[in-house]
């Protein structure tokens, strides 16, 4: 599954966590069973049985949703999941402590320290704008964040989903074309911690920042669009959003 907020399980599971945010629990673990009941692959699945397994009261039926979500986890084994393994790895050790399982306890809390923190996604990548560039110029840090006023970046961030590199580039500041060009990270780079393990497990976004710059090598021509009116809805969330950005 290429991660969409149009998916009809995302839908499920976001609205689910607005009723979260409320307070409202109870509806809150239906949508995500639903979501579950709805899921037509592995990536689906995975994604809504995180969530069923930290609405659950019973240690056993959490044990049973999160070890549900590992299998699914292992058995996809992409750049968008493997970042949740430490999240489900953790969880998993917190849950068999509280039961008293010691070694069970100790196993996870040793595999969730295991876990390279490096992302090994080989591309391609992307990166949205409205800047007009060409093949072999650099995109470096330190620009302003197009999200969080007078705020400049410390990173360079890109993203291996086109659309995703697309929806960048509706959101980006500047009245410019929107434009999705293709990058070459020129040094290391890490999941961008401002998405990964945020509202989603993992990096299902498949976001990256990197201090380093990234070199143009290609422009993408055809993404799918956000209408004017989607912008608006993404502009207002954005508007609305509390939560400090990590720089």
């Amino acid at each position: 599954m290429e991660f969409s907020a149009n998916n009809p399980v995302v839908k499920l599971c976001i609205q689910g966590m607005h009723l979260e945010e409320a307070g409202n629990y109870k509806d809150a673990l239906a949508l995500f069973l639903q979501a579950w009941e709805e899921a037509t692959d592995d990536a689906e699945k995975f994604t809504s049985a995180y969530y069923i397994a930290r609405r659950q009261t019973k240690l056993v039926d959490k044990l049973k949703w999160l070890n549900t979500g590992l299998q699914l986890a292992q058995k996809i084994n992409d750049e968008g999941v493997k970042p949740a393994l430490p999240l489900l790895y953790t969880q998993l050790a917190q849950c068999y402590e509280e039961l008293g399982e010691t070694d069970n306890a100790e196993k996870y809390a040793k595999l969730a320290k295991q876990v390279p923190d490096a992302p090994s996604n080989k591309g391609p990548f992307f990166h949205g704008t409205r800047a007009d560039l060409q093949i072999g110029d650099l995109l470096t840090a330190g620009g302003k964040s197009n999200y969080e006023a007078d705020l400049i970046m410390n990173h360079i961030y890109f993203t291996a989903l086109i659309n995703g590199a697309g929806l960048a580039a509706a959101l980006a500041k500047g009245e410019g074309e929107e434009r999705v060009y293709i990058v070459e990270p020129t040094g290391d780079f890490e999941n961008d911690p401002n998405v990964t393990n945020k509202k989603f497990a993992g990096n299902p976004t498949r976001s990256y920042r990197s201090l380093e710059p990234l070199k143009i090598i290609g422009e993408i021509k055809d993404w799918s669009r956000i209408t004017a009116e989607e912008r608006h809805k993404w502009q207002e969330r954005l508007d609305n959003n509390q939560g400090e950005i990590i720089n």
